[in-house]
């Protein structure tokens, strides 16, 4: 499948179809019921995506997480209202171990950075280990991690009083993509953070070879 195909099939199975098929079920079986079976699209989307490529990407991992939180709300007598948030929950609790993770030694986003780099490459380690020591990279994780709390934490406020306040068929059709948009603001933001932390590392290198020579 073209990356334009899958792009197309993935707006269509997680906005178009969740929206046509709460459409067809509220009238019959009411909203909670309504918004569970307009969770069946991303479901046999992620079971596809498990059986062709042996693996669950991110996205369908959220989804599935939210479709269990979304039963979860139901067995605590959660209504429509709880069930709308339940993507929002899981980016909550994220963004709220990003910014726990700001006590510690190493925050989250050095072993995500740690683990994206051992896949590019054989020193992977060895290479993130020794970029820790460099006060650039050190800044410039610590200011990611906090970026990702801070971003997650307020799209989670704002899906909450978008609720609040919100009717149902509009929030299922609007909210899928507030989420989408922050995350599309926080990965360029990173991408610009990483370009200029690599300046810095590299004027760091440059003043080194400097005093060496």
């Amino acid at each position: 499948m073209s990356k334009r195909m899958r792009l197309l099939m993935e707006l269509l199975v997680n906005f178009l179809l969740p929206w046509l098929c709460y459409r067809w079920a509220r009238p019959m079986w009411g909203e909670v019921n309504g918004l569970l079976v307009s969770s069946a699209p991303p479901v046999l989307w992620s079971l596809w995506e498990l059986r062709s490529h042996k693996r669950v990407d991110a996205l369908s991992m959220l989804v599935l997480a939210g479709i269990g939180l979304s039963l979860l709300a139901l067995l605590l007598g959660g209504d429509e209202r709880v069930l709308l948030m339940r993507e929002s929950l899981l980016t909550g609790l994220f963004g709220t171990a990003f910014l726990l993770s700001l006590l510690l030694p190493r925050p989250l986003v050095f072993y995500l950075a740690r683990a994206t780099m051992e896949r590019s490459r054989d020193d992977g380690r060895e290479h993130c280990e020794n970029l820790w020591r460099q006060a650039p990279f050190r800044k410039g994780i610590r200011l990611m991690s906090a970026m990702w709390g801070a971003g997650l934490l307020s799209e989670m406020a704002l899906r909450a009083w978008l609720v609040s306040w919100w009717p149902v068929e509009r929030c299922l059709l609007i909210l899928p993509w507030l989420g989408y948009g922050v995350a599309a603001v926080l990965v360029s933001a990173t991408w610009l953070m990483r370009k200029r932390m690599a300046r810095g590392l590299l004027v760091v290198e440059a003043h080194r070879e400097t005093v060496a020579s």
